[in-house]
């Protein structure tokens, strides 16, 4: 049997910058304290969320040092390494130290838009050269290509590929690879606002954007959920689903970036070609957290 240590409510951290674009470090470290304290169970780290695309080298390096030193082993650690670029992929994984990381969060192939047979010799060939565990990507919107159900199940048989995050939104290809799948694979919530559905369905997590900002509010309908308490779950569910809906209105992680500012987690900065909200959204944020700053009282 495969182990997976990345179940419950995972973090898709964000990459916070200082006014004049750097990264703060500091308020990365209180970010992760944040979540930690507020029942996270993982940390992604470098994902889409982390605008790693507009990050150097050298500050991929700080954001996964400092993360790491921040969480001091408390929770387990995936983190982002995909591409387009197969053996790119595969000599960023050979060179990696994985210290203080239980696994990678590996992407479908953007750009080429490879076939079904492309995708799965792509994942093949990560899997087998990386030393922890792989979780695939499938997030068609951002990729020109969707991994198809049967795909995805045929990658499961791969004893380092231990689950999917799957962000397609369509429930019919999500539920067909949870009625197809091993029992030591698991398939992850690539999206916030159908998270509850799909741990109804048989998911046993999320990577969530969301919960950087109200972590407390979203472990708890995970956790619900997960002891059949299904009546808090679903209240949390529909108490958050506006929130869920406007952090995403304006482009990710521009909305969270948006709330995680008005909390005072961060600055409003993102890198170009990302912007902020526009006000109408940030308006309708800021109001909106208004409501779940009482939330705890309602549900």
């Amino acid at each position: 049997m495969k182990y997976n240590p990345f179940k419950g409510t995972g973090i898709a951290l964000l990459t916070p910058f200082k006014t004049d674009c750097s990264v703060d470090v500091e308020a990365l470290i209180n970010i992760v304290n944040h979540v930690i304290a507020n029942g996270a169970d993982f940390l992604v780290v470098l994902g889409t969320t982390s605008e790693a695309p507009t990050l150097s080298a050298d500050e991929k390096q700080l954001v996964i040092n400092t993360i790491l030193e921040a969480n001091e082993g408390r929770l387990p650690v995936m983190l982002g390494m995909g591409g387009n670029n197969t053996q790119a992929v595969i000599e960023a994984v050979k060179n990696q130290d994985f210290k203080g990381i239980q696994g990678i969060l590996s992407v479908v192939p953007y750009y080429n838009k490879p076939n079904q047979h492309g995708m799965k010799a792509h994942f093949e060939a990560i899997a087998d050269a990386s030393p922890v565990p792989v979780v695939v990507y499938n997030v068609p919107g951002r990729v020109g290509v969707n991994l198809q159900a049967a795909t995805c199940v045929e990658l499961a048989q791969h004893p380092n590929i231990i689950a999917v995050k799957e962000a397609s939104g369509n429930l019919q290809q999500i539920m067909e690879i949870l009625r197809d799948k091993p029992a030591d694979f698991d398939v992850l919530s690539g999206d916030d606002g159908i998270t509850q559905p799909l741990l109804a369905l048989g998911a046993t997590g999320v990577i969530s954007v969301a919960a950087n900002a109200y972590t407390k509010h979203f472990s708890r309908m995970m956790k619900a959920q997960k002891e059949g308490r299904i009546e808090e779950a679903l209240r949390l569910h529909y108490a958050m689903l506006r929130m869920n809906q406007l952090i995403f209105a304006d482009g990710n992680p521009a909305g969270i970036k948006c709330l995680m500012s008005h909390i005072g987690l961060c600055e409003n900065v993102l890198r170009l070609p990302l912007v902020p909200v526009n006000e109408k959204v940030e308006a309708e944020i800021v109001e909106e957290w208004g409501f779940f700053e009482s939330l705890e009282f309602r549900v």
